[in-house]
């Protein structure tokens, strides 16, 4: 029978438009790109091999053209697909409207070389009305957008393989280089500097609780003889003193005390009121880095996450396609959301006219509509029958996408001053008199019913002359806090607002930044490393283009231009690779002029050691006394949650001292030392002696400080693991502390063991076997706290073991740090090892196979082909 074949990207989205398409149109998946640059040695043609240019893949002495070639795990998909073709009439190419999905489908067109009618067919939203429109409106392939994504594919290509094999050789193995990756980090790195370089400043201040007509509120000392109190953007953050020029009074402790107890006798009288009206606006609907950047806040999501779930709600038709600049809704969706406002919260939160916006991002491209739901009419989170973070994203979405049509918000500011002998308190309020679009979308918090109470500030009806009573009043001692360290949301928008990269690749950017080990996240900020220190230094002593933001940023307005047609792709890249000052010229003139070694350590002027970067992680190399009163050197592990900006010579001095020996255990006779892992500080019974069995060891809790450690704190640590019992079912159980904390081990044979974390209501060092038994009776919980449905152990090709969670945001599929999430409609009991191998496998393709050991999938040889 003749068909019409329709190729897309994935599996979901293939099986979400085969429900708006005529019975004899077939869907088939591309799984992404079919046809790539070679990722290694392996994967090169043997006819081009002994070329110079092939370890790039890019043939730079012919007009830069790509060494294209079908990785072998895409080769089973390439025959579906020419075999899925041979009985069709026609070919349409249904990749996403963006240049990456251009250049998926003319790559699919140059493998395939259908002798069929092809045609490329394009939507941004998976609905019915707009598959059909699609169907109408069909075009052909966008070579200029093509060109492009191909551009810019080889300009990151030449610039990762040309200087990633420099700081192989000058730095560390496994290190990478990017054209937005590089610049990225040195943001990271300029932000952990001023941190270092900060000095801390303190002052004071005093606070009172006022009440009037019942109603309590706060104020604050503002002068003080007319003269203004300081606060902390008045201090110098390289010198910690105030500012030049700054008159500001600094007041100390004693002035504080003194003060309190002159205005203890003084009257608080009202001698100024401000009253000002206000409006806000709804902020514009999302975009991709906004989406990222807000889902980030509220959420807690990476952008990587973020990115990856919007992919799966567009795919299944909730929301419109998520890679885009545009902060334009269309008609149909200003009018659906509209009617939102309308019917759930009256006419009169409506906005007079439909509202639209206009991008303020550089580079910005209005190819495609903002993020919104998808169709005619948006369903609302609780019709989508969505759940965990599928749920929580689309309701974001909803939520910003329907307050863009919401009247302003009105509000009232007011401004009190109260005076008190010489001095001046003030506090501010605001009412919120209409709530207008703060009814379904509050920038920057969760909750728009809390954020309404937050948003208003109450004060009293006041008026000049009022004499107000005091309940409460205090000092207060403040300290000036360093620059805070960029979080993903923070770090994305500096990103977009310089113009450098694109918002579609930021998740990717930032993931790599961490994959390499250039950052790491703590507490939701990104904390860059000592590697990364040492590679922006040698990148901005050698290459300091191609690490300035402003650069990069022109880079990528060529790069637009191009895709634009304003712009030859090739004289750039011959200027870009070739010029004068081209990459290919800079890396050879510069290679030898570089020293390692100087590369291979970080130093700290405010520091007596140097930090050496090695193979195996970064260390400490200085000098200290020794019991003879003499100076000698000496190295130490450098703990992996100290970083660059946080080090100082307190730690420094405890970890090059070596071992410290806090006393002698009573029972045993052996000394006790504090020593320092990778890992933090730990407690040692005993020496390290070849002929000895392993000494015991015991990390420090967080809360305990190695200043104060005692030895009766250290014999307690050390006491682990306690013997609490035997289990009733055979083995014993015993209580002790691990990298993740206090946890119940029941120990059933030599061979198999079970493990629980222990409750927060619970002590490791006086659990009882009755509890250990109760906690070992409960579900299994992952370290996150997440319910174990199914383990499957550690496969024999895996490095970490296989978990089904049931986490936060529904079940998903764990191995070491790789998730993936498993359909709502799954049977958890028959899903088998096979299928949980399968979703890995697929899930590898983009992680290189990290969480595998040799294996088919990470360590296959590709099949020689031909250049394309």
């Amino acid at each position: 029978m003749d068909h019409t074949l329709v190729i897309v990207e994935s599996p979901t989205k293939a099986k979400t438009i085969r429900k708006f398409l005529p019975s004899n149109y077939e869907v088939l998946a591309s799984m992404g790109h079919v046809r790539d640059l070679p990722k290694g040695a392996a994967e090169i043609p043997a006819a081009v091999k002994k070329e110079k240019w092939s370890r790039i893949g890019v043939n730079t002495t012919e007009d830069f053209e790509p060494l294209y070639i079908v990785p072998k795990d895409k080769k089973k998909v390439v025959k579906e697909l020419k075999d899925a073709l041979k009985g069709a009439t026609q070919l349409l190419l249904a990749t996403d409207e963006d240049r990456e999905g251009e250049s998926i489908s003319w790559h699919l067109l140059q493998i395939l070389k259908p002798k069929i009618p092809t045609k490329r067919m394009v939507f941004h939203e998976i609905t019915k009305k707009a598959i059909n429109k699609a169907l109408d409106q069909t075009r052909e392939i966008d070579m200029e957008l093509v060109q492009a994504q191909e551009t810019r594919r080889i300009l990151d290509r030449l610039f990762g393989y040309e200087l990633s094999p420099l700081l192989w050789k000058k730095v560390a193995p496994r290190l990478s280089a990017g054209r937005v990756q590089s610049v990225s980090v040195r943001l990271l790195v300029r932000r952990e500097r001023e941190r270092r370089s900060f000095k801390k400043a303190s002052y004071w201040g005093i606070k009172a609780s006022l009440v009037k007509d019942n109603i309590t509120f706060e104020t604050k000392l503002f002068s003080l003889n007319g003269q203004r109190i300081s606060n902390g953007s008045d201090f110098d953050e390289q010198t910690g003193k105030l500012k030049e020029g700054n008159k500001s009074l600094i007041i100390g402790e004693e002035q504080v005390n003194d003060l309190l107890k002159t205005f203890s006798s003084e009257d608080w009288l009202v001698s100024k009121i401000e009253k000002k009206p206000s409006t806000r606006k709804p902020v514009p609907p999302f975009t991709t880095s906004t989406l990222q950047q807000e889902a980030n806040r509220k959420l807690r999501l990476s952008a990587r996450e973020t990115m990856r779930c919007a992919q799966g709600l567009y795919e299944r038709g909730f929301i419109t396609y998520m890679r885009t600049d545009s902060v334009h809704l269309s008609e149909q969706a200003t009018r659906a959301a509209r009617e939102c406002v309308s019917s759930m919260y009256g006419k009169e939160y409506l906005s007079n006219s439909p509202r639209q916006f206009n991008s303020t991002a550089r580079n910005a491209q209005e190819a495609h509509e903002a993020i919104r739901p998808a169709g005619e009419v948006f369903k609302t989170p609780k019709e989508t029958n969505l759940t965990g973070r599928d749920l929580s994203l689309y309701d974001l979405i909803w939520k910003r996408t329907v307050a863009s049509q919401m009247a302003e918000a009105r509000l009232t500011m007011i401004n009190a001053e109260i005076s008190v002998g010489d001095g001046i308190f003030k506090s501010s309020g605001k009412s919120i008199d209409f709530a207008g679009f703060f009814r379904a979308y509050v920038e920057g918090s969760d909750d728009p019913s809390s954020s309404l109470e937050q948003q208003e500030i109450i004060l009293p009806n006041l008026t000049t002359g009022t004499c107000l009573d005091v309940t409460k009043k205090e000092s207060t001692f403040h300290e000036t806090k360093p620059p805070a360290r960029y979080t993903e949301a923070a770090l994305v928008k500096v990103l977009e607002k310089e113009g450098i990269g694109r918002p579609s690749t930021y998740a990717s950017i930032i993931g790599t930044i961490v994959d390499r080990g250039y950052a790491n996240i703590s507490s939701n900020t990104l904390a860059p490393t000592f590697t990364a220190f040492a590679v922006t230094a040698l990148l901005e002593e050698h290459f300091p283009d191609l690490v300035d933001t402003t650069f990069t940023a022109k880079m990528e307005s060529s790069l637009d231009e191009i895709s634009s047609g304003n712009l030859e792709w090739l004289p750039y890249l011959e200027t870009f690779y070739k010029g004068k000052n081209g990459l290919e010229v800079k890396v050879q003139k510069t290679e030898g002029d570089i020293d390692g070694k100087a590369y291979r350590q970080v130093d700290f002027e405010d520091l007596p050691c140097v930090v050496r970067i090695g193979s195996n992680g970064p260390w400490l190399e200085g000098t200290k006394i020794d019991e003879s009163g003499n100076e000698i050197q000496a190295k130490g592990n450098l703990p992996m949650d100290i970083t660059p900006g946080d080090l100082d010579i307190k730690q420094v001095d405890q970890i090059l001292s070596g071992p410290s020996d806090l006393g002698t255990d009573p029972k045993t006779g052996e000394k006790v030392f504090l020593r320092f892992g990778p890992y933090g500080p730990y407690v040692q019974l005993g020496n390290n002696d070849q002929n000895k069995a392993k000494p015991r060891r015991a990390s420090l809790p967080k809360e305990l400080k190695t200043d104060d450690l005692t030895l009766d704190e250290a014999l307690v640590l050390l006491s682990l693991p306690r013997l609490l019992g035997v289990h009733p079912e055979g083995g014993v159980v015993e209580a002790d502390r691990g990298r993740f904390g206090p946890y119940i081990k029941w120990i059933k044979n030599e061979n198999e063991s079970e493990n629980r974390s222990l409750k927060k209501e619970d002590d490791v060092f006086t659990v009882d076997i009755e509890r250990a038994l109760e906690i070992l009776a409960m579900p299994k919980m992952g370290r996150g706290g997440q319910e174990v449905l199914k383990d499957f152990g550690k496969p024999k090709e895996f490095k970490e073991k296989i978990q089904i969670l049931n986490g936060r945001y529904g079940v998903y599929l764990k191995c070491g740090k790789t998730n993936v999430s498993i359909a709502k409609d799954t049977d958890i009991e028959k899903f088998t090892i096979d299928d949980a191998v399968s979703l890995l496998e697929e899930k590898l393709k983009d992680k290189k196979g990290s969480i595998l050991k040799k294996t088919k999938i990470s360590n296959k040889k590709t099949t020689r082909k031909k250049k394309s």
